[in-house]
């Protein structure tokens, strides 16, 4: 399992620094520019800008301590748009919040999805399958953007239960619509997933041959069949937890969260481009390394994937 782990890390470290590269290539590649405005600025003014950040070395300078500071102190450089803000600064005011009901998010579709297609896939057929099944679909055409309004004219609106947004204090009032909202998608691709795998595993040789030495279903599903049908689950689990903790655009914005998800539509209309960077690379390091871990359970739950 160690020398599983090490190949992957060989995969993942030169991967996250081609990705920083990248970024920063297509980034400052792009037209326009972070201090163009409808009034040019003059020539003198514009050169002392891109040298107080220092845009006004060779490309090549420019990425090397690009790479450097952020590999040895994590440090994006400062925001082009925003006064003495830093992009590591303002991701250490969005990201926890984000992270906060991101994973509250995570843990409502993973429980729900999962019990809602194993319950579908063991009552095949029946209405249980039925009610599971039409759960799913229903919530799969309620994207966050649908699903975001909805919620604020019901629970706010209408009952006047929960604020419409904010996160002056974090507590579960201003947490339980933006959970909602970020879960229902995720949580029904989880129950789909889950009830086909299941399906499958249930009719595998190894299910039938429990089934004949007379052990009760109930083992037989917790012991035998729910590691192997929740490989697939897994796959979609990973880039599905990075998505969820980043946030979303929709749910930072509509609700007012303060995550990084305002930050990075406000740095986009803005051409803040240090700040989009930040986010992109954010984004990306935690995506491969949430993929490296489903990569070491797949291993551990099943032991022909080390070889």
């Amino acid at each position: 399992m160690l020398s599983f782990i090490l190949r992957r890390l060989l995969v993942a470290i030169p991967t996250i620094l081609i990705l920083i590269v990248i970024s920063f290539a297509l980034m400052f590649n792009a037209p326009g520019g972070p201090f163009n405005s409808e009034k040019a600025l003059p020539e003198a003014v514009l050169r002392n800008i891109e040298a107080r950040y220092g845009l006004d070395q060779p490309y090549a300078v420019q990425i090397f301590n690009y790479v450097k500071n952020i590999v040895l102190h994590f440090d994006f450089g400062p925001s082009f748009k925003l006064r003495d803000q830093t992009v590591s600064g303002l991701i250490a005011q969005g990201f926890p919040v984000t992270l906060t009901y991101g994973s509250l998010a995570f843990v409502l579709a993973t429980v729900l999805g999962v019990a809602l297609g194993v319950a579908a896939a063991m009552r095949h057929n029946t209405w249980l399958d039925y009610v599971a099944t039409g759960t799913a679909i229903g919530a799969s055409v309620l994207p966050n953007f649908v699903l975001a309004p909805l919620l604020v004219l019901v629970f706010t609106a209408w009952l006047g239960w929960l604020p419409a947004g904010g996160w002056s204090s974090g507590g579960w009032e201003v947490v339980v619509m933006p959970v909602i909202a970020l879960a229902t998608s995720y949580l029904a691709a989880i129950a789909r997933i889950t009830r086909s795998s299941m399906l499958e595993v249930m009719n595998s040789g190894f299910i039938r041959t429990a089934r004949a030495k007379g052990l009760p279903m109930g083992r037989i599903v917790l012991r035998h069949a729910l590691k192997p049908a929740l490989l697939p689950v897994l796959s979609y689990l990973g880039p599905a937890f990075v998505a969820m903790i980043t946030g979303s655009v929709v749910i930072d914005v509509y609700f007012s969260t303060g995550g990084i998800g305002q930050y990075f539509v406000n740095s986009a209309l803005n051409r803040d481009y240090s700040v989009i960077m930040g986010v992109t690379i954010l984004v990306g390091i935690l995506t491969i390394l949430f993929n490296l871990l489903v990569d070491v359970l797949y291993a551990w739950i099943d032991p022909k994937i080390r070889y």
